[in-house]
């Protein structure tokens, strides 16, 4: 913090007082972003069986498009994404059952399956599925299909993607959010 300060003084002296301000945020950002912080742990998903004795209520398949890369100036330079799946049971009281998270390319092959078995995500869980930046086997127009059942009504979980990716001192993120393209009884 204090060569970030040392910085922001020397770089001051040509600079307007807004202008010294936004480097002051950029510089403090910068710096305490750089700090490692430890992650709490992630959600342990409970398996669950589904079989004819289980009754259904309701349930979705969800469309996810996401970007293994973006186009950047021209068709011939691109940027790689990190791409976080975020699933969150929106329900106060009810659990809600990931089917199948299923990550597809631009041609629609599936990529990958995430889940081996059908898994329990308790009321107001969240969960996430992270495709790191250097995977780009997904292409442009990569996506994920996700299902999910419950045994009583719930309201609908917000299913979205994040991408993102910084690079020196910029960095750009969007959000792509869930269409429900199958409902189930």
């Amino acid at each position: 913090m204090k060569q970030g300060l040392a910085i922001l003084r020397s770089v001051s002296r040509g600079l307007g007082l807004a202008s010294v301000l936004g480097l002051g945020i950029l510089m403090s950002t910068a710096c305490e972003s750089s700090v490692p912080a430890s992650l709490p742990p992630a959600p342990e998903l409970q398996p669950v069986v589904l079989d004819d004795t289980v009754e259904i209520a309701v349930g979705q398949t969800l469309y996810v498009p996401v970007y293994s890369y973006i186009f950047m100036v021209n068709e011939e330079r691109t940027i790689n994404l990190t791409t976080t799946l975020s699933i969150r049971n929106t329900s106060r009281t009810e659990p809600m059952i990931l089917t199948a998270v299923d990550y597809h390319d631009s041609q629609g092959t599936l990529v990958r399956n995430y889940l081996e078995n059908p898994v329990e995500l308790g009321p107001l869980m969240a969960t996430e599925f992270v495709i790191r930046q250097e995977d780009v086997t997904g292409g442009i127009g990569a996506a994920f299909l996700v299902d999910w059942v419950a045994h009583a009504e719930i309201s609908e979980p917000v299913i979205e993607a994040v991408m993102i990716n910084t690079q020196g001192n910029q960095g750009l993120s969007f959000v792509s959010i869930g269409r429900v393209i199958e409902t189930r009884p």
